[in-house]
């Protein structure tokens, strides 16, 4: 009789569910998609729903419901530091407290409320297990060293290990309050984003600037030992007592408070952030290093929200000692749900497990799935004002190369979505590389977003090589590669800050950053067929086997998750055409004053 495993993560941020049967994934969300909340923390009641759906049970069919943390332990750590930080942490430890007594205290009878299942099917693994097991267990590797860094889970903030067969083994970890993800954080915080989803931003905004706080850092801020363990200066941070990631003291070193989110970005934010890039990048080479004298082995796997890091990935690629490296999509919390799950079914239940050579995510796509055709959302569409035309896939493909290569912008909502961070192409916005104004017109006119922010190429997984210089696979879009010489254009230099933007660096601009880095998602005909055949044909129509992949969704937003939120996003923005299934949508012949009389329009804030 076939075993069925639901992974639950919630409480903290980005709140997600996963099914799992008989060890393969079956279904796996995040909760902001269903609820169209950012980095929604509540009780995924609709990530389960749909898990549940997806296998075509209820609740008490499944036998075991797992939860991607230890509680008890975690509020420990939350006693522990009040106690020895008393009474400067009190403010931070009131703040918190009511949500452990009311809901977090209490989660086993939480769960058991929220569900109503029996108590002996609710188990609970450590933070630190769960990506663990979510990085080991779907990869392709027999054996491999294990790598997760984050902010903290219960006391762990970076954990090293090794998975063999259906085994993982933590040889070492750092625990709170010394973090890797938390001293990122505080510069993510110090230079204006937001903590726990601007980080991303700041990676994006590191290539602008110099390294010229790196000495500061290392000498005021971080003591970084041999084996990437660190050890941070307390009097500098305030997380650990206070609401805020950084203190007076962190101010006057940095010459100033922090920047508020709307003023300017100058020079100094540019320099922190290519300064604290330019340490995390030593940090994690150090510790991937060190687990490779511990280990021998050839193959490195990675979670926690660090391993988003894409600058950093790519430095491991290119000076650790693996041979391969391979990284969990869903590397922050929401994949906590996917690890604990797999963790049941392989260790905790101790059965066999056989790897895949192109791993056992299915490609990422995961989530609810948009159908070729639905009559029921035919009549939504037709009442909101939309007009569309369905074709076949060939003539779908043939029309959206057609849009693609007279610059026009398309939005694709089409098959599984994916689960994670990124958009691989079945809920992706998509345009023309070629274009030197395509960075600048999507970022400001389809996603309402700072204008330094790169975007993303993919690209046919044979054709790599030519545009990157790359020789793995990265089908998950998780790493950064440099641009191939042979097509780099030369640059008069003298420009800095943002007005490098300015600048044209490649044969493909829009998806070139400023340092000639790109991160790139190979795209090959296993794991999404449509794209595949989609970038054939593009390149056939214009010799040129790469486009920008950038998720359909705007600032501030969640990725959409089914066809009424890609119509919305697609009538709320300058999107040319939009896919929805295979129903063709082009702008100027839908009916907005129908559409804007029935549905709010959307104002999104612009830099």
């Amino acid at each position: 009789m076939k075993k069925y495993i639901l992974g639950i993560s919630a409480y903290y941020h980005d709140s997600a569910a996963c099914i799992v049967v008989d060890g393969k994934i079956i279904a796996a969300s995040s909760e902001e998609r269903f609820t169209r909340k950012k980095g929604d923390s509540s009780f995924p009641h609709n990530a389960i729903n749909f898990c549940l759906n997806t296998v075509g049970k209820k609740i008490e069919d499944i036998d075991y419901i797992v939860f991607y943390e230890d509680y008890l332990n975690k509020f420990s750590r939350i006693l522990s530091i009040h106690h020895t930080s008393s009474p400067f942490g009190l403010k931070s430890f009131l703040y918190s407290l009511p949500k452990w007594l009311s809901t977090k205290l209490w989660l086993e009878k939480e769960i058991k409320k929220e569900l109503g299942v029996k108590k002996k099917k609710i188990l609970f693994f450590p933070h630190h297990i769960s990506h663990a097991a979510s990085a080991f267990y779907p990869s392709p590797y027999k054996s491999a060293a294990i790598m997760c860094v984050d902010g903290v889970g219960e006391w762990n903030t970076l954990t090293l290990g090794i998975g063999k067969n259906n085994k993982i083994n933590l040889l070492k970890c750092m625990n709170f309050p010394d973090s890797v993800g938390m001293l990122y954080s505080a510069f993510t915080y110090y230079t204006g984003f937001k903590v726990n989803s601007g980080e991303y931003k700041l990676m994006g905004l590191a290539p602008y600037g110099k390294p010229q706080y790196v000495n500061l850092i290392k000498k005021e801020l971080v003591t970084i030992y041999e084996d990437g363990s660190i050890k941070l200066n307390q009097k500098y941070f305030n997380y650990t007592t206070g609401l805020t990631m950084t203190n007076s003291k962190f101010n006057k070193l940095f010459g100033g408070k922090p920047r508020k989110p709307e003023d300017p970005i100058t020079k100094k934010e540019m320099d922190l952030a290519s300064s604290i890039q330019e340490v995390t990048n030593e940090i994690l080479l150090k510790c991937a290093n060190y687990i490779y004298t511990l280990t021998k082995e050839d193959n490195l796997v990675l979670a926690g929200g660090v391993a988003l890091n894409v600058t950093s990935i790519g430095y491991l690629k290119r000076f650790s000692k693996f041979k391969n490296i391979w990284v969990q999509p869903a590397s922050g919390d929401a994949g906590g749900a996917l690890g604990c799950a797999l963790f049941t079914w392989y260790d905790y239940l101790n059965n066999p497990r056989n790897e895949s050579k192109n791993d056992n995510m299915n490609g990422a796509f995961l989530g609810y799935e948009i159908k070729d055709k639905d009559d029921n959302y035919d009549k939504w569409f037709v009442e909101n004002g939309g007009n569309f035309k369905y074709l076949n896939e060939a003539s779908l493909i043939e029309k959206i190369t057609e849009l693609l290569a007279d610059r026009k912008v398309v939005g694709i909502a089409r098959g599984k979505m994916e689960f994670g961070p990124r958009a691989l192409g079945n809920r992706s916005i998509i345009a023309d590389p070629r274009d030197e104004k395509m960075q600048s017109n999507l970022n400001q006119k389809i996603k309402f977003r700072e204008s330094f922010r790169p975007f993303a190429p993919m690209v046919l997984i044979e054709d790599a090589s030519k545009y990157f210089e790359i020789k793995d696979e990265s089908p998950y879009m998780l790493s950064t590669y440099p641009i191939k010489k042979s097509i780099r254009k030369k640059t008069k230099g003298n420009l800095t800050g943002l007005a490098l933007l300015n600048e044209s660096r490649s044969t493909i601009p829009a998806v070139t950053h400023v340092d000639y880095s790109a991160r790139v998602q190979t795209v090959d005909k296993n794991r999404n067929p449509f794209t595949y055949s989609l970038l054939t044909s593009f390149k056939k129509k214009t010799d040129c086997s790469v486009l920008i992949n950038t998720s359909f969704n705007v600032r501030g937003e969640p990725i959409v998750c089914d066809e009424k939120d890609a119509f919305r996003c697609f009538m709320n923005t300058n999107m040319d055409a939009v896919i929805i299934g295979n129903r063709l949508f082009l702008k100027e012949k839908q009916d907005k004053n129908k559409y804007f009389k029935l549905n709010k329009k959307v104002k999104y804030d612009r830099d």
